[in-house]
């Protein structure tokens, strides 16, 4: 498999981002900080990113605090989201000088299941509502880098595409394209079964900063809570946190270059994966 862009022998080159902000970016505009991160990201694919965190303030937590649902189900600490606006303000800035800080300790998720088509219960990992808006602080940053890399049909977990896009996507292709060769993909407990090792990896590939790596550090060391019990894993990010389907996609480009280089048919055809291309 070959290394990193943008070196020999898998070392990709480092860019610098805290001493780049000058006039080229508004500290108060959430905006603008975004879009700065997505052009810098566009401009320097070949790049590792280690210096993002300076962009995580007060402003970007409300807009974090924004963005979290307000009606999920609560954590282990049965905080609702009513309880946590109640002192808005102390709360997020108490958040983010302990995410600065290294100080942020990560909650276990608590456990609860749903029923699936087939019968079977679906595992989910329940984190509390500060957890939650901690994790979208950071999925924040991520998305801003790799909507940049994703492919342009991959849909999953991605923001402004549904399964329904995806669907008129798959539908152009067999209709317009001639394309008559699909496969339907489901990994079989994608969530549960991802490995930290590997998840590292990819990040090691384009985000290295320290605050945004020790918050993900701590994510998946934070473990499950089942009848009063806590279990911890070496793999897996438990379905239903906000950052669960952002680390989840991370491996798709990587997946997507693979299938595409085996994705012939024995006639010679295209073959197209519905879930990964």
């Amino acid at each position: 498999m070959p290394g990193p862009e943008g070196g020999k022998g898998g070392a990709a080159r480092r860019e610098p981002l805290a001493g780049n902000t000058g006039g080229d970016m508004d500290p108060a505009n959430l905006s603008t900080k975004r879009q700065w991160i997505a052009e810098l990201a566009r401009r320097k694919r070949a790049t590792v990113l280690y210096s993002l965190h300076h962009v995580i303030d007060l402003e970007w937590m409300r807009e974090a605090y924004r963005l979290t649902r307000k009606d999920g189900a609560t954590g282990i600490d049965g905080v609702t989201a009513a309880d946590y606006e109640a002192k808005l303000e102390a709360n997020l800035e108490d958040l983010l000088e302990r995410i600065k800080s290294g100080r942020y300790q990560a909650p276990p998720v608590r456990r609860t299941y749903i029923p699936k088509a087939d019968g079977t219960q679906r595992p989910l990992g329940i984190p509390t509502f500060e957890d939650k808006v901690a994790q979208r602080a950071i999925v924040m940053v991520l998305e801003a880098i790799y909507e940049q890399d994703f492919r342009s049909c991959s849909y999953g977990f991605r923001p402004g595409r549904s399964a329904h896009d995806a669907l008129r996507e798959l539908y152009g292709v067999i209709t317009r394209q001639g394309q008559y060769w699909v496969l339907d993909v489901d990994i079989r407990k994608y969530f549960d079964s991802i490995p930290h090792q590997h998840l590292r990896a990819i990040l090691d590939q384009r985000v290295t900063d320290g605050v945004i790596r020790r918050m993900i550090d701590k994510w998946l060391k934070a473990g499950v809570l089942e009848h009063g019990l806590l279990r911890l894993a070496s793999e897996g990010t438990p379905q239903g946190g906000v950052i669960s389907p952002m680390l989840s996609n991370l491996p798709a480009p990587r997946a997507g270059r693979m299938v595409r280089g085996r994705g012939e048919t024995a006639s010679g055809g295209t073959l197209y994966l519905a879930a990964i291309c």
